[in-house]
């Protein structure tokens, strides 16, 4: 995000990452060839691809790629149509492949088992640590895709603001970001199994993970101390080569990157096009923005939450999304929201949305947002689309449409073609 000589500050700058699937267009069979996607376009097998504004760089698995900022941007505000770019060029690039890039935090097919082959080329030194220790053929390794949001702090009292105000929020973001509903070709009971799948992907070790929620820490020492070394101790024994010793490991919902000054959101679901997944954005980030400078509560007040408490609803938003009911009044008080004894998280969403963001510049953004929040977040829709028991060509058929939503940069509604 930074280096010593142009320390960002708080909300100066924003990383942004989006994961998606390559598939074939007919079957949405995964196609392992993102390195030749890269090789395509620059002639060898790299692990990034540089465009200036946007960078393409691969993934643990050979069926994704992701695209993101190459340097950190100054606003959110338009960075949805540099993403839609790419993602058009990618799939006219996919078509001599019969492939393309399908949306969303899990593909509702795919056999990981059998589905599943690892990045080979540079930089796999780590992965092939990953697999060793972990055996990454899991939905919880080769089927989750999201959109990280990193965001800078310059010093350690940024620290302790950003990292209070991201972790209240933490637990409200499946309700507005949940996009993976189905598994093995099932319902599966949960608005956002991705989540489900990543926090339990590595419970052979608890430490990388911990409750996903991040400990109540708030200075770099403090991190290091409780949570880093913690989880370096904890992965030394089946890491002799000492390849995983660092702050990428960590898998909480958020986690610190002191080597580049930022905190960096991960439970951030991908969504069915880039403009719906700046739509988000921008709500977490107004939030994040509002907890930080103390606009509802005190920051003393924000650092007293225990992970425990924010984990409990947490899981109850990756089930139950919007309609999840928070009945703990300190925790609503906490974001400035004015009920009588209790109200959901679809509600507390509404009041944000309207307390923090104007969009009125913005009217693609809005709408976007006005429909996560009036028909619900994309797995509500994609649930709604296909009713009680799909069968596998209606799942297909979902989904296909989903990709066309990603080609167009628009929004899924289940009666309207995108």
């Amino acid at each position: 995000m930074s280096n010593a000589t142009n320390t960002l500050h708080l909300f100066e700058g924003y990383g942004v990452e989006m994961e998606y699937m390559i598939v074939d267009k007919d079957t949405l069979q995964v196609k392992p060839i993102t390195d030749q996607l890269i090789y395509d376009e620059v002639g060898a097998y790299v692990s990034d691809v540089e465009f200036g504004d946007i960078a393409w760089s691969n993934e643990l698995v050979l069926h994704v790629v992701e695209l993101k900022t190459q340097q950190p941007v100054r606003t959110l505000i338009g960075l949805q149509h540099q993403f839609q770019e790419h993602v058009q060029k990618i799939n006219q690039m996919l078509e001599k492949h019969n492939a393309m890039l399908l949306p969303t935090g899990a593909h509702p097919l795919m056999d990981p088992y059998t589905d599943t082959k690892l990045w080979p080329h540079e930089h796999n030194a780590v992965y092939e640590a990953y697999n060793r220790i972990f055996d990454c053929r899991g939905h919880g390794w080769a089927n989750l895709q999201s959109t990280h949001l990193n965001l800078p702090f310059g010093n350690d009292e940024e620290f302790e603001k950003l990292h209070a105000a991201i972790r209240m929020v933490l637990p409200l973001i499946p309700a507005i970001a949940a996009s993976s509903p189905i598994l093995d070709g099932k319902i599966s009971g949960l608005l956002d199994t991705r989540l489900e799948v990543y926090r339990n992907n590595q419970q052979k070790i608890p430490a990388i993970a911990g409750k996903v929620i991040p400990e109540a820490v708030f200075s770099k020492k403090e991190y290091e101390e409780q949570i880093l070394q913690k989880m370096y101790d904890a992965v030394a024994p089946y890491d002799q080569e000492r390849e995983l010793q660092e702050e990428f490991l960590n898998s909480r919902g958020a986690i610190a990157r002191f080597d580049r000054n930022a905190i960096e959101i991960r439970l951030i679901d991908i969504q069915e096009s880039p403009l719906v997944d700046l739509a988000v954005l921008q709500a977490v980030v107004a939030v994040v923005q509002a907890l930080a400078a103390e606009r509802w509560v005190s920051m003393a007040d924000l650092k007293h939450w225990d992970e425990n408490k924010l984990s409990d609803l947490l899981l109850q938003v990756i089930r139950t999304g919007q309609e999840t009911v928070i009945s703990d009044m300190e925790f609503i008080r906490s974001f400035g929201h004015d009920c009588s004894e209790n109200c959901t998280v679809g509600e507390l969403w509404k009041h944000l949305v309207k307390e923090t963001l104007n969009l009125d510049e913005q009217p693609e953004i809005a709408y976007a947002l006005n429909v996560i929040l009036s028909r619900g977040c994309l797995s509500k829709r994609i649930l709604e689309a296909l009713g009680e028991s799909p069968s596998e060509k209606e799942i297909r058929q979902v989904y296909l449409n989903l990709s066309r939503c990603l080609e167009f940069g628009g929004v899924f509604i289940p009666e309207k073609p995108c």
